[in-house]
């Protein structure tokens, strides 16, 4: 595993902005582990080629020192997120050519701050359930095994479990979800990582396909 994926946000960030570190090598480094991990079935929309020109837009950013919050910083992105020209299907059939004409909130955010989407990732159809089997994708494997088992699949939960498996992996560095009655939290117990559930309405619901507006919360 390449030593920048070893760097945890605050380390990274801290060499991008000395200059010691480019955008493009964190960037291809990232997305070389998503490839590595593909039998993982984390991604299913990857957006690779979009993040390398961005890449190459925040190294300009930061050589001319007008480089954001978040500049440059490698994201995934759970695919019950609407994303302007790029397919958002919440992982059902029924919206397999769905692609919207407009972006959600969160993502619109962290494109301000200047972060870079690696791609759409896993979940469970429409967000209904715990382990990303009813995906239409086929479900995500857990990066983790058991000792004495090393060769069973494991679930990674649900439903963003395309998202903690990527955190995990090291396919990402860190991913978006959404949790209504432990979307969040439970995958992220399962993979190993840290979940955030924020106070309910904190973080706009617009442009998310939410299971229950009342209750679904959009978080890291």
């Amino acid at each position: 595993m390449s030593e920048i994926l070893k760097l945890d946000f605050f380390q990274l960030k801290e060499k991008l902005k000395a200059r010691t570190l480019s955008v493009s090598e964190v960037v291809d480094a990232y997305i070389q582990r998503s490839e590595d991990t593909s039998n993982l079935n984390i991604y299913v929309h990857d957006t690779f080629d979009i993040a390398r020109e961005q890449a190459k837009i925040a190294d300009q950013r930061y050589k001319k020192g007008e480089n954001r919050p978040l500049e440059g910083l490698p994201l995934g992105t759970k695919d019950i997120f609407c994303t302007k020209d790029i397919p958002t299907t919440c992982c059902s059939r029924i919206l397999e050519t769905f692609v919207p004409t407009y972006e959600s909130t969160v993502t619109q955010n962290l494109k301000n701050a200047g972060a870079i989407s690696l791609g759409k990732l896993n979940l469970d159809e429409f967000a209904m359930g715990s382990s990303t089997k009813t995906s239409m994708f086929g479900p995500s494997i857990n990066p983790y095994k058991r000792p004495d088992m090393p060769n069973r699949a494991l679930a990674p939960g649900g439903s963003s479990g395309g998202s903690s498996a990527a955190v995990a992996a090291g396919a990402t560095l860190a991913a978006l979800g959404t949790d209504t009655g432990g979307s969040i939290r439970q995958p992220a117990g399962h993979c190993g990582i840290v979940g955030i559930k924020p106070t309910y309405g904190l973080c706009s619901r617009w442009g998310i396909m939410a299971f229950a507006s009342s209750l679904t919360r959009q978080a890291p």
